[in-house]
């Protein structure tokens, strides 16, 4: 399973506080049980001093394998522990698919 794959690369990798991964594939026009697309939510303190976007690049250089071979889509949202101590609502919601979605019709 690509999900739980996912889950532990980022739990080995980052030894999460929070850790969110969910298949958001099914907002999508993929075939049924697809795992294609992902959210995934990181809160690490090894997020501490880290810009954004090398945040981003250390997601992608763990899931490199999937990124190239299963996802086709990965939402990243990387904090640090007073960065989603601060949130009020969480990590943002993924926006709806420009494709639409097969159950949209």
């Amino acid at each position: 399973m690509v999900q739980q794959r996912i889950k532990e690369k980022l739990e080995q990798a980052f030894s999460p506080l929070q850790l969110e991964v969910v298949n958001e594939s099914y907002m999508h026009n993929v075939p049924a049980g697809s795992e294609s697309h992902f959210k995934v939510v990181v809160v690490s303190a090894q997020f501490e001093g880290m810009r954004l976007i090398a945040r981003h690049r250390a997601v992608n250089a763990v899931l490199a394998n999937e990124l190239a071979n299963d996802i086709h889509a990965l939402a990243m949202h990387t904090y640090t522990e007073s960065e989603w101590q601060n949130l009020f609502d969480g990590a943002p919601d993924s926006p709806a698919c420009r494709g639409g979605s097969k159950f949209d019709q």
